[in-house]
């Protein structure tokens, strides 16, 4: 009888405790406020066209276009709307242009000549934002840095996309063509921007295996050498004091730019400022190797190509190359730096996937994405590092546990033993890391 009562009493318990509710999590404003801009940046059309912040920024390329990203979207992808919208059809965007080199037109100069005055650029990702908009001079935003328009913001860049790329017509009037982001959106907008990619700078030299990347990452710190370090201190978009500057490198004046060869009307492009001063903004290099084509112009498409152009005509009769006394590397060099700042760039996109691998695990939250796109994520992530290693020959045993990784994650996103396949997926990414890096 006793030892009845002691089991009934005991199920009692065990339903009492398995019944409870979990415990309410505490209040992360921080985290609500970047979840609500996370929604805001791929679901919100502001009452315009179709297209969100996402449909030029996708999660899946890195926050950026490119051609081969293009060339598989749907012929009714809200970044096409100038060849299915009929007020769009002309002076809204260049589909030639935009389907064979990620370009899209900016009228940064305004919109009283939709015809002549305007600007081809590629699309600048936003991964790594919160080490690359300060500066003493105010914020840095855009290929330019100039924002769009108002100050150089962030807020006034969300501002000035949803005037420039989401409107219905070309008349761009408010709450008719869209409607403009309260201060609220622009909060939020802000804070996931924020979030996104690297949180702070690296501190160069890094303890690097492998004799080519090794070598990279001695020229590129090299002052005398390679130079880079003094426009893009620690492989970042800084310049010492300077924070985040602006520098005419004569990219505008390389010869045979791919899109002015198609003869479609390309402007020539001068910079910050209206008029301009043929500036442009220093942007990170720690994503570079991933985030091509190269350049505000999508001129260049690899990053072999990208520093070749620092040893070029181009670069070296432009102000800045003068200033730096001009720079000279060989064939071998250039690979070198490539080299390095592949590496660097798999070391960082392995950052990413370890944060995105652990999400999944975590317990369902409406601040964090489902794990299932958490999961997709990190495939997309682990397929950028393979091929950012593979193209440049480097370390093929990381590369080898890389393609473990996206295995393991194909069978957790299946559904087949989803904790046990993460948990042997993150094991098989600090072996990646460890093939790069002491």
């Amino acid at each position: 009888m006793k030892a009845s009562l002691v089991v009934a009493a005991s199920l009692l318990l065990l339903m009492f405790f398995s019944c409870k509710k979990p415990p309410i999590p505490p209040p992360d404003p921080e985290g609500e406020l970047i979840a609500k801009g996370r929604q805001l940046f791929f679901n919100e059309t502001f009452g315009g066209n179709g297209r969100t912040c996402g449909t030029c920024h996708p999660a899946e390329n890195n926050f950026t276009l490119d051609p081969a990203f293009i060339a598989n979207l749907p012929p009714n992808d809200p970044l096409f709307v100038a060849e299915f919208i009929p007020e769009l059809e002309s002076n809204f965007e260049n589909p030639r242009l935009m389907r064979e080199f990620a370009m899209i037109k900016e009228n940064l100069d305004g919109f009283s000549s939709l015809d002549s005055i305007f600007t081809m650029r590629g699309i600048p990702h936003t991964l790594g934002l919160r080490t690359t908009v300060a500066s003493p001079d105010g914020p840095r935003t855009g290929w330019s840095g100039d924002g769009a328009p108002g100050d150089g913001s962030l807020r006034s860049f969300a501002v000035g996309a949803v005037i420039q790329h989401f409107t219905k017509t070309l008349n761009r009037i408010p709450d008719v063509d869209f409607r403009l982001p309260t201060n609220d959106e622009l909060d939020a907008l802000e804070a996931f921007q924020l979030s996104l990619g690297q949180q702070e700078e690296l501190s160069l030299p890094l303890a690097l295996k492998g004799i080519v990347a090794s070598r990279g990452q001695e020229l590129f710190l090299d002052s005398t050498a390679g130079k880079c370090n003094l426009c893009h201190l620690n492989a970042g978009a800084n310049s010492g004091d300077r924070g985040n500057a602006n520098f005419n490198t004569g990219v505008e004046n390389l010869p045979d730019q791919p899109a002015r060869l198609t003869g479609e009307l390309v402007p020539f492009d001068n910079g910050f400022g209206a008029p301009g001063d043929s500036t442009f903004n220093a942007p990170s290099l720690i994503e570079a190797a991933s985030t091509g084509p190269f350049f505000h112009n999508n001129s260049i498409e690899t990053i072999e190509g990208a520093v070749a152009f620092y040893d070029g005509e181009s670069f070296n009769n432009s102000p800045s190359g003068r200033f730096l006394g001009g720079v000279e590397l060989d064939g071998t060099q250039i690979v070198e730096i490539a080299a390095f700042l592949r590496v660097i760039n798999t070391l960082e996109n392995i950052r990413q996937i370890r944060e995105l691998l652990e999400g999944s695990l975590m317990p369902p939250s409406p601040r964090r994405e489902p794990p299932s796109r958490l999961l997709e994520l990190a495939l997309r992530k682990t397929d950028d590092a393979i091929k950012v290693l593979a193209a440049g020959g480097l370390r093929p045993t990381a590369v080898g546990h890389l393609k473990h990784v996206r295995d393991l994650t194909i069978e957790a996103l299946k559904g087949h033993q989803m904790e046990k396949r993460v948990k042997e997926a993150l094991r098989e990414l600090e072996h990646a890391r460890g093939d790069i890096i002491v």
